[in-house]
């Protein structure tokens, strides 16, 4: 088991707030099992109720975990979020949280452009393009469904590629060497079809939030269209607004 450090400056609260947090994303502690009580924390690694409570009410307020009055403290399903300030891949940005990311390939198809993907990605209609359909795990939870657009002769190099393990935008940039530019972005709501249901193993009716990405190469060419949908109760979109200069009330 490991060990606080009694000597160490970072206080011993934080030092098992890391620890059990740690144990809540690899799995350990599985979502919605049951916590170990504070008398049975504070007795596995030596240190007061007072310590484990600031170590729980922490990890209680980042929603890793939630109390039932009477019965004790569960582990809550994790919720994945992605600041949309950068331009990233979700792999890309939530291992960098210590979140483990794996994806499940449905499908690679290549087939004719529709008229939307078509004018989406500036093609004629019928044009070859590449369809992907992966669902995205998050700590072995499905957290989301991609569909992708891209070109085929892009879809081509993707098909040799690490679907389940990598991201499509560090294949396109590595593997295929196009430096990636801009994103626009829609997000509104949907109800979950039969296939999100089965995809995303949610009951049919539940609510998704679906984004249309339309991701650019640095030089302004359209490259890469997708729709995301992800569970409404798995994930949120973070972002940073600033107010105009110069505005006034």
């Amino acid at each position: 088991m490991a060990e606080l450090l009694p000597l160490s400056p970072v206080p011993l609260y934080s030092q098992l707030k890391e620890l059990l947090r740690g144990r809540i994303l690899d799995g350990t502690y599985p979502p919605h099992s049951r916590m170990p009580s504070e008398s049975e924390l504070g007795q596995a690694f030596g240190v007061s109720r007072i310590t484990v409570r600031q170590a729980l009410g922490d990890l209680q307020k980042e929603g890793l975990i939630f109390k039932i009055h009477g019965k004790g403290t569960f582990v809550a399903k994790p919720k994945a979020f992605q600041n949309v300030s950068t331009l990233q891949g979700l792999a890309e940005s939530m291992s960098q949280m210590g979140y483990e990311v794996i994806n499940r390939l449905h499908s690679l198809k290549h087939l004719p452009a529709s008229a939307r993907v078509a004018e989406r990605l500036g093609l004629e209609e019928g044009a070859p393009v590449t369809e992907i359909k992966r669902v995205r795990l998050v700590n072995r939870e499905p957290v989301s469904l991609e569909v992708t657009y891209v070109p085929r002769a892009v879809g081509e190099k993707l098909e040799k590629a690490d679907l389940v393990a990598r991201d499509i935008f560090l294949i396109i940039e590595n593997d295929c060497g196009i430096a990636l530019g801009h994103a626009d972005l829609a997000i509104d709501a949907v109800l979950a079809d039969a296939d999100l249901t089965r995809a995303l193993n949610v009951e049919e009716g539940a609510p998704i939030m679906r984004i249309e990405r339309l991701t650019h190469a640095a030089d302004g060419t359209p490259l890469d269209f997708e729709y995301l949908y992800y569970r409404g109760d798995a994930f949120q979109y973070r972002l940073r607004i600033d107010r105009q200069k110069g505005s006034h009330a």
